[in-house]
C-alpha cells in the first residue's frame, strides 16, 4: 500500500492508504446515452482507492467532483423491480411506525425520481419536499403530488434551515466526496430542532471488499462507508445515533439518528460499530483476490461466446457498467436487459452495449444470462421462465 497525499475527507486525521487502483473507469454509469460512439467514446477517470486507518472511511482519493454528470439524464431507478418495490415500501412503513411519522415535514435529500418520498407521504399523510438534479417530477401520479415540492438541484448551505421533522437521504452519501463538510451543512440545517429524526441509507462496503465485487467499486461512488465508520461520522459531525443496522440482504446499512445538542454525539457506540480489524481485513483481502476474481469471471464469460454461445447482462446500472468495464469486455457481451422503459434503446457508457427489454430475449435466445445483483435472481428467473428462455443463470 501507498500512501496518499489525501487526508481523510471523514476524520481528517490521516492521510488515505491506497490499496486499489483503476484507470479507464467512466465517470458516469447511469447516463442515457443516445449512441453507441457517444458510449464508448465516454469520458473516464482514475480511481485510488484509500482507507483511512483512524476511522475506517474508505475514499477514491483520485475523484474529481466536476467529472460527473448529475442532471435529468441521470437515470439511476431500481423502482420498477417488483423485489425493490416490495423493500422501499416495507422500510417506509417501518420508518413511519417507529418515529410516527404522520402529518409530518419531510425533506429527502438526494431524492432520485421520488419514489420514495411519495411513499412516506401517501403511507403517512405526510407533506415532503425532495432535492436532486436528476429528478423528474413529472413521473409522479395521484393527489400525494400535490403535498410534495422538488427541487432539480442539490443540497448544499442555500436551502438555510430545513424546515423539517425528518430529514431523509438514501443512496447519495456515497456520491459525495467531501462527507464531513457534507454532514455539517446537514447538522446546520436542522438547526436547534433537535426532535428532527434524520434517516439515512447507503451502501456497506464491508460485504464488498470480503466478496471482491469489483462490480460495486466505480466512478461515482467516491466514498465508501462500513456501519461503524458511518456511525463515527454522525457522532463527528453533531449527531446521536439511535440505530445502525444491515439491511437489503446485508448490502445497504441503515442509519437512524437525531441531532445532538452537543458538538458531538453523546450516544454509546452500538455493537455493530467495532469493525476497524474487520476493515483492514477485509481491505487486504479485496487487494489480494481482485486479480484473480477479474481472471475467473473472464475465462467464464470466454467459455461461452468461443463455443458460440450467447451472454447478456441483465442489470444496466452502475453494477453492470463496472463488471463491464472492469473485465474490458466489448464483443463478449452485445446487450444488457433491464426493465427500466426509459433505458431502452440507450447505451451504456464505456463499453457501448445497446439496452433492450426483457422481452428482446424471445428471439435473441441467449445462452448465459449475468444477473448483476443476486437479490433479483428470483424474479430474473421467474421472468425467464414466463417468455421461454432457458438461458443459465448466475449472479454476481
Amino acid at each position: 500500500m501507498s500512501s496518499a497525499e489525501v487526508r481523510c475527507p471523514a476524520c481528517g486525521v490521516v492521510p488515505m492508504e491506497v490499496f486499489h487502483s483503476q484507470d479507464g473507469l467512466p465517470v458516469n454509469s447511469c447516463l442515457l446515452l443516445d449512441d453507441k460512439s457517444q458510449a464508448v467514446g465516454f469520458p473516464t477517470g482514475i480511481m485510488r482507492l484509500g482507507v483511512c486507518r483512524t476511522c475506517g472511511f474508505i475514499a477514491n482519493t483520485a475523484f474529481d467532483p466536476r467529472a460527473s454528470e448529475y442532471s435529468s439524464r441521470y437515470e439511476e431507478t431500481q423502482a420498477f423491480s417488483p423485489k425493490f418495490q416490495e423493500f422501499a415500501a416495507d422500510l417506509a412503513k417501518r420508518w413511519i411506525d417507529r418515529y410516527d411519522i404522520v402529518g409530518k415535514d419531510i425533506v429527502e435529500i438526494g431524492c432520485g425520481k421520488g419514489e420514495f418520498l411519495v411513499l412516506m407521504c401517501e403511507l403517512g399523510e405526510n407533506r415532503g419536499v425532495g432535492i436532486d438534479p436528476g429528478v423528474h417530477p413529472e413521473r409522479i401520479d395521484g393527489k400525494v403530488g400535490e403535498r410534495i415540492r422538488f427541487h432539480a438541484d442539490f443540497y448544499d448551505d442555500q436551502y438555510g434551515p430545513l424546515d423539517a421533522d425528518v430529514v431523509v437521504c438514501r443512496h447519495t452519501l456515497e456520491h459525495i466526496a467531501p462527507v464531513e463538510e457534507f454532514m455539517r451543512t446537514v447538522r446546520r440545517g436542522i438547526g436547534d430542532r433537535l426532535d428532527t429524526v434524520v434517516l439515512f441509507e447507503l451502501p456497506d462496503v464491508l460485504r464488498v471488499l470480503n466478496e471482491t465485487a469489483f462490480w460495486d467499486v466505480y466512478y461515482e461512488h467516491c466514498s465508501y462507508f462500513t456501519p461503524g465508520s458511518l456511525a463515527r461520522l454522525f457522532r463527528r459531525t453533531g449527531f446521536d445515533v439511535l440505530d445502525i443496522s444491515l439491511d437489503y440482504d446485508d448490502q445497504y446499512i441503515l442509519i437512524e439518528a437525531v441531532p445532538s445538542s452537543a458538538p458531538t454525539g453523546q450516544t454509546a457506540p452500538l455493537p455493530i460499530e467495532p469493525d476497524l480489524d474487520a476493515i483492514a481485513s477485509a481491505v487486504e483481502h479485496f487487494a489480494s483476490t481482485f486479480d484473480e476474481t477479474i481472471a475467473r469471471w473472464r475465462s467464464d464469460v470466454a467459455e461461452v461466446v468461443s463455443s458460440g454461445g450467447k451472454v447478456v447482462l441483465w442489470g444496466s446500472g452502475s453494477k453492470g457498467v463496472a463488471y463491464l468495464t472492469s473485465l474490458g469486455l466489448v464483443d463478449e457481451i452485445r446487450y444488457v436487459v433491464d426493465i427500466n422503459p426509459f433505458k431502452h434503446g440507450k447505451f451504456l457508457a464505456g463499453t457501448g452495449q445497446l439496452i433492450v427489454p426483457p422481452e428482446f430475449l424471445k428471439e435473441y435466445r441467449p445462452d448465459l444470462v449475468v444477473a448483476m445483483n443476486p437479490v433479483y435472481t428470483d424474479e430474473i428467473g421467474a421472468e425467464l421462465e414466463s417468455m421461454g428462455v432457458g438461458a443459465k443463470l448466475v449472479a454476481v
